[in-house]
């Protein structure tokens, strides 16, 4: 009797174990997809020269209370380190040296503030490589907390920025980056704004009370793992944004994040990229290829946990930019935990669901064009328009541990005739795309009101004048010299996508 009764435990517990395995496994009948192939990240000799961010090799420059952060860059020399020590500081950064970094000290609580009094524009900006900024505390700017223009191996880390405008963190056009142990909040375009960047890891930040948390623009080999995403309109995007000199978005990792509760109110300018984003948007990925999510927790974002879709479903009229191609191709979707996703979806996601028998928005949903995608496990989640998925050969992306190379690359090196090229690259692309709305207006509009008029555009570059309510206001580019500022001007006009 004793022995059946063992029996019997020893059946159910194999049939319980059956069901968890199936659950576990998920569904064996799909077609394989191919393994996605990883970037070679090998360094060659052209990218070894330089010295990395933080490197310190020269002075240590202490600025107090009641002194200034720019006197001491001016000061400063290649390798130099400006240690800035508690107390409130109303200025704006501008480091155009390579290899400065910027050291805040916090004693008892107390942090060293750059204060804009939303008066002021900019917090940092710099345009040398190897600069490093950390433990800064940064509040009340109208246009961005951290800006890199044209800027490569750079650390941004540990600071703490409290409304500062559109962008919070935005590296542009930099290579070999990291960005990491930040706090942002407040921030009316994207918290953490990777643009036209290659070889970038983003981790342990904390984005919340955003539009978009954090964002990976038309970059190449980004790594954004360990960040706790929550309350902000967007999570997580990955997109490839029309009218932009870089015209690819592809080789992502967004791994082992946190990424909860994405249901603020959208407050971003009206007419912008990102005022379009639906409120409850936890994971987007637009017409980005060759993204892999892992082991990301994604939880409480009302109108769905992760959104893959193309241009055409997002509204975007792709004869704009003809060479930025519209498809979200090669997905690779692994285990990621999902839960409590799409309490209150959008009516279009709405209308996608009951067609599915289902008044709750989804754990996942892909929409539009795109080749060569694979989810793992797909029955563990509620989806749409996964079906065509194959199932994914690789199981996890361990063996990539950074995307940042071994060695510092090379500073850009600028010839005169490519300097306007180069400073919209670097400065103006963020906000003025090619035809299409960023935060400013797009570039055929500039060439609209200032043809054959180059001197005009530096006049009004040099002491904006606010005259449209529908954007924001423009801040002085008067940092930059006279002539960069009319090359840029020159170039402008000659932009034809």
């Amino acid at each position: 009797m004793k022995s059946a009764k063992r029996m019997m435990i020893l059946l159910f517990t194999l049939a319980i174990g059956i069901l968890v395995g199936k659950y576990l496994l998920g569904r064996s009948s799909r077609v394989p997809a191919p393994v996605p192939t990883y970037f070679d990240q090998s360094v060659t000799s052209e990218d070894s020269i330089g010295i990395g961010a933080g490197t310190i090799t020269g002075r240590i420059i202490a600025v107090r209370k009641g002194q200034s952060i720019q006197d001491a860059v001016g000061k400063a020399n290649s390798g130099d380190l400006i240690r800035i020590y508690p107390g409130v500081y109303n200025e704006t950064v501008y480091i155009d040296k390579d290899n400065i970094s910027i050291q805040g000290v916090i004693e008892n609580g107390e942090w060293p503030t750059l204060d804009g009094q939303k008066t002021m524009n900019d917090a940092i900006l710099y345009s040398g490589s190897g600069t490093l900024v950390e433990n800064m505390k940064i509040t009340n700017y109208k246009g961005n907390g951290i800006m890199g223009q044209a800027g490569n191996n750079y650390v941004i880390r540990n600071n703490w920025i409290i409304d500062a405008g559109v962008y919070g963190i935005f590296p542009q056009f930099g290579k070999n980056g990291l960005v990491e142990r930040n706090i942002l909040t407040g921030i009316a375009d994207a918290a953490i704004y990777i643009g036209m960047c290659d070889n970038v890891d983003v981790r342990f930040n904390e984005v919340y009370g955003n539009v978009a948390g954090i964002e990976i623009e038309n970059s190449r080999h980004a790594l954004v793992e360990y960040n706790y995403t929550h309350d902000n309109t967007g999570g997580i995007l990955a997109f490839l944004t029309q009218g932009l000199p870089i015209k690819t978005c592809y080789d992502v990792i967004i791994r082992n994040n946190y990424v909860y509760n994405n249901n603020h109110d959208n407050f971003g300018a009206e007419g912008s990229a990102v005022s379009h984003i639906p409120k409850g948007t936890g994971i987007l990925i637009m017409a980005a290829d060759d993204v892999t999510l892992e082991n990301n927790i994604v939880s409480g974002n009302d109108n769905a946990g992760i959104t893959i879709t193309d241009y055409a479903f997002a509204g975007v009229d792709n004869a704009n930019d003809p060479e930025s191609e519209p498809n979200s191709d090669r997905i690779v979707l692994l285990d990621n935990f999902m839960e409590n996703n799409g309490n209150n979806p959008v009516d279009d996601v709405k209308a996608l669901m009951i067609t599915k028998l289902s008044r709750q928005g989804p754990d996942i949903i892909a929409v539009g064009g795109g080749v060569g995608s694979c989810i793992a496990n797909p029955g563990r989640y509620r989806t749409f328009g996964v079906d065509n998925f194959a199932s994914c050969q690789v199981r996890e992306t361990r063996r990539i541990i950074s995307y940042m190379l071994e060695r510092p690359v090379a500073p850009r090196a600028i010839a005169l005739s490519e300097k306007g090229k180069m400073t919209y690259f670097g400065v103006c692309s963020g906000c003025h795309a090619y035809s299409t709305r960023l935060v400013g207006p797009p570039v055929v509009t500039i060439q609209a009101l200032y043809k054959n008029n180059p001197r005009g555009i530096v006049d009004y570059i040099t002491r904006p004048i606010h005259k449209r309510d529908d954007y924001p206001e423009m801040p002085p580019q008067d940092y930059l010299t006279d002539d960069t500022r009319q090359a840029v001007g020159e170039y402008m006009l000659t932009i034809t996508r």
